[in-house]
């Protein structure tokens, strides 16, 4: 069982890194032939694939944006530091009468701590602490101030059961199960890509086997043909046919070979990022085509479908957003109604320590409380955005019976071409035997003197193309089940793989 671990992104990055230049430097050292599984070419893709790795990356920025959407909740501190100055020169005023120049200073702290409860109720705690000088000619005059209180609103309507951080928090979440889901997805299809590849590949080796033995014919016919003609028994045409038959077949050899190459390449590019650091190495299936029997229930795999494919589980989240945008907008349409309260200590002397005496004392109360209302008239913008929101949440409904109606109707057609697939195996088998059967027959007939040389080469080239025949039935037909499982969204499980989250 392989685990796919959404939570320790970053950490499975460097660990892929590591893997995907050790994997291919060790491939480019040994050279050669590589011995694969199918399992391994599938871990390795987990590790190494582009598209996966670009992919594994949104559930990671997603959660972090579900990290910042809680920052509404964070408190916020300030602190306000002020000292003024001020001289006023003396004079003499109408009456003549001598005004002495004054100084005053003053000094003033002001610290503040505020916030945002989940609740929606926001409070602000305030501390001033106030020194005051005044000297005017023999006058002097000092006075200081203290005040410690905490101011509170409370929505009682509008931002009550949702309110703009809460709603930017719920809608977050659901983007991080939608961005999971989407990894889930390329998860899905990465594998398929690799099993059909690794398919792919087994079918052009065998394909190239085929095309061999089918030049051992030909060259066979071929010598036997020029001893023939060599003693008189057939016509120097037989032989020329016998021979241009060979050429043929060594370019149909030349070519199933040169596909072998393109097919490497494809699983290459699906299980490596290196792929440069591989060039030279021959990627050997361990596994030969086979066509195991399969049971269909069309009902079970659209139970599966429904439950498990990521693009109908993603359409769901996304009409559950809808409906929390549209909870959102409803409650926009109600007027402001908040409860407001405050209370504090005053503290007053002619020094700051008696000042916040005063404060310890509790010799000053000051509290209010009352209620605040705003409504603007119309509301005409949140009515608006209320009704697109419903609109939409019909659109996402419309959308999400949209994708189930498809995913019943790929299931369908899976099942029927995966039993299309099996159904032709079984036929392109027995043209093969009844291929060889007749090939067979008609050589013992050319070499009793009752049939042509074109005739054994026609026979020839059709036992060449039911066997490649075959391997492609039983190549569609094991594809068939991979495209039937993504599909039904089981893919990870067919494999075992193990998406972990939060």
């Amino acid at each position: 069982m392989k685990r796919f671990d959404c939570r320790s992104t970053l950490r499975l990055i460097e660990r892929v890194a590591l893997a995907s230049f050790c994997l291919p430097v060790c491939l480019f050292v040994w050279g050669g032939e590589q011995t694969v599984t199918l399992e391994s070419c599938i871990e390795q893709a987990l590790k190494n694939n582009l598209q996966v790795r670009i992919q594994r990356l949104a559930p990671e920025i997603a959660r972090l944006s579900v990290s910042g959407a809680y920052g509404a909740y964070e408190p916020s501190f300030s602190a306000n530091l002020t000292r003024s100055f001020r001289n006023t020169p003396g004079g003499v005023d109408e009456y003549n009468r001598l005004i002495p120049p004054s100084d005053s200073r003053s000094s003033s702290i002001s610290l503040g701590l505020g916030g945002l409860l989940p609740t929606g109720l926001s409070y602000q705690m305030r501390s001033t602490f106030g020194d005051d000088e005044f000297t005017s000619g023999l006058f002097r005059r000092d006075n200081a101030n203290a005040y410690v209180g905490i101011n509170l609103t409370q929505p009682l309507l509008k931002n009550f059961w949702i309110d703009g951080p809460r709603y930017a928090i719920l809608v977050a979440r659901k983007d991080l199960k939608i961005s999971e889901l989407s990894l889930r997805q390329q998860l899905i299809n990465t594998i398929t890509d690799v099993e059909t590849a690794y398919l792919e590949l087994i079918a052009a080796r065998e394909n190239v086997a085929v095309q061999k033995k089918a030049l051992e014919l030909a060259e066979e016919l071929y010598r036997d043909n020029k001893k023939r003609v060599e003693v008189g028994a057939l016509a120097p045409l037989d032989e020329k046919q016998a021979e241009s038959q060979m050429a043929a077949t060594r370019a149909a050899l030349i070519a199933a070979q040169n596909n072998v190459k393109v097919r490497e390449n494809t699983l290459k590019s699906l299980i490596t990022d290196r792929f440069a650091s591989m060039e030279g190495v021959r990627l050997v299936p361990s596994e030969a085509l086979k066509a195991l029997p399969h049971t269909f229930s069309l009902q079970d795999s659209w139970s599966k479908a429904l439950s498990m494919r990521p693009d109908l589980l993603q359409a769901r989240e996304r009409l559950e957003r809808q409906h929390i945008t549209l909870k959102y907008r409803k409650n926009q349409l109600f007027p402001e109604l908040d409860i407001v309260g405050s209370y504090g200590q005053v503290g007053q002397a002619n020094e700051i320590s008696g000042a916040l005496s005063g404060v310890d004392r509790g010799d000053g109360p000051v509290y209010s409380y009352g209620i605040v209302f705003r409504y603007p008239l119309g509301n005409r913008t949140a009515r608006s955005q209320y009704r697109a929101a419903k609109v939409q949440v019909q659109q996402s409904l419309l959308q999400l019976k949209q994708i189930e109606q498809a995913v019943m109707v790929q299931v369908d057609n899976a099942i029927s071409q995966a039993r299309s697939a099996l159904e032709q195996v079984e036929a392109s088998r027995a043209a093969v035997e009844y291929a060889q059967i007749a090939l067979d027959a008609e050589k013992k007939k050319l070499e009793e003197g009752k049939s042509t040389s074109f005739e054994v080469l026609r026979l020839q080239r059709d036992l060449t193309s039911r066997r490649s025949e075959y391997i492609r039935a039983v190549t569609d037909y094991n594809a068939a089940l991979a495209r039937l499982a993504q599909a039904e969204g089981s893919t990870l499980e067919r494999h075992g793989v193990v998406v972990e989250s939060d």
